[in-house]
């Protein structure tokens, strides 16, 4: 048997046991999970540290080693965050409906575990302490499979994590790393049917779609973020300033940055010129169509491939269109469904781009950058599902429960 397979026996067995855990105890394990990772923050920064090098090693671009450096402060708002989702209500066990059959049988509709959820991502460290602390809460075991950029960071936070449960009264393997990152070791966890219920993919789009395609394992799918700004003829200037500014570059690394700029050519003409120089202050690398760069001909020619680009960095591609119906039409071709925005003033402008545009969330005169399981109240988030079955949007703890009828009756039988 491979360790691989033992993984899966375990966690397997770990999610029977987790499926009748109570909610007092699920939360006693996450507090003594958000002690622990405290208490190991040296050990933890330590490995971080060695995945950090490796990076530079491989010279990893500034956005990837965002995204897999930890510090303190940040320990210390994965730990808060552990806090914060043992506030919420348990989501298991919930009666969701109920009513009585027409033979007086007594049905009711609740809320239950998926089981086993495994969990495949790269770099981001903290996505280790978040979706295991989240399939716990909602009494599912984790069979986590992070990236080689992060597996010395993974490592020692999952230790933590285990070291945390066995003060607990979940099952310590409740929790378990994959520590083999090889590709042929993932494609046969993508295959592991009899152990995992659902996978959930959270990377790069090339991470995706091969999880989609090579999978046998339903497919709880994370889109990448290729998100859109559509500033309308009548936007104010001074909001579309800094609204473009904020989605951009508060933290370009993330899938809700935006990475695409659309622009009204009527509004372009009397502002663009302002803000294609505040871009440039904040060190922004702009590709541009030809009437973006008829007002600075050193900004690069955008091509196709820049529209259908999630950069994950300083850099933007930038339109002018004629109207709210080609922006839409742009963002509906080159976009991923996941978080796109109008400024305007214009009702019937932001009614049409609210309902015509294909996104889980579509912003008016607000940053894409709230696109976020905290932002919304849920906690924390397992990720962003940009398909349309079973959950959209940023996903918390309904997300990763399912249903169960359970009916009650007097000894009724189908004649």
């Amino acid at each position: 048997m491979s360790l691989l397979e033992q993984l899966g026996q375990q966690v397997k067995r770990a999610s029977v046991h987790l499926s009748s855990a109570s909610a007092k105890d699920k939360n006693d394990a996450l507090k003594l999970i958000a002690e622990q990772i405290i208490v190991d923050q040296e050990l933890i920064l330590e490995a971080n540290l060695k995945d950090l090098k490796q990076a530079e090693i491989k010279q990893i671009s500034t956005a990837v080693m965002d995204r897999i450096r930890l510090s303190s402060d940040r320990i210390e708002t994965i730990s808060n965050g552990l806090l914060d989702l043992v506030e919420l209500d348990d989501p298991i066990g919930q009666t969701l409906d109920s009513w009585s059959l027409e033979n007086e049988i007594k049905l009711r509709k609740v809320s239950v575990p998926i089981g086993v959820v495994g969990i495949i991502y790269e770099a981001r460290p903290n996505v280790t302490v978040d979706a295991a602390a989240l399939c716990l809460k909602a009494g599912n075991a984790v069979l986590l499979r992070g990236s080689s950029s992060a597996i010395h960071s993974n490592t020692a936070i999952v230790r933590s994590i285990r070291t945390a449960l066995a003060s607990s009264n979940l099952p310590v393997d409740s929790v378990q790393l994959l520590e083999d990152t090889s590709r042929e070791t993932a494609e046969q966890m993508f295959k592991m049917n009899e152990y995992i219920d659902v996978l959930v993919p959270r990377g790069s789009q090339n991470l995706i779609d091969v999880v989609i395609a090579k999978s046998t394992i339903p497919v709880l799918e994370t889109g990448a973020g290729n998100c859109h700004m559509y500033v309308d003829q009548s936007a104010d200037p001074e909001m579309a300033f800094q609204l473009v500014i904020n989605a951009k570059t508060q933290r370009p690394s993330v899938c809700n940055a935006i990475e695409t700029l659309l622009i009204h050519e009527e509004w372009f003409n009397r502002h663009g010129k302002a803000l294609i120089q505040i871009l440039k202050d904040k060190q922004v690398d702009i590709r541009g169509d030809q009437t973006v760069r008829s007002i600075d001909p050193t900004i690069q020619e955008a091509t196709d491939v820049d529209w259908e680009t999630e950069y994950l960095d300083m850099i933007l591609a930038v339109k002018v269109v004629q109207t709210v119906d080609e922006a839409i039409s742009h963002i509906n071709l080159y976009g991923t469904s996941h978080s796109e925005a109008i400024v305007t003033e214009s009702n019937e402008n932001k009614v049409k781009f609210l309902n015509q545009v294909d996104a889980a969330c579509v912003y008016h005169n607000a940053s894409t950058r709230f696109t976020d399981g905290f932002e919304f109240g849920f906690g924390a988030e397992i990720g962003i599902s940009t398909q349309k079955l079973h959950a959209r949007g940023p996903m918390g703890l309904e997300a990763l429960t399912s249903t169960k009828y359970q009916l009650s009756g007097t000894g009724q039988y189908k004649k």
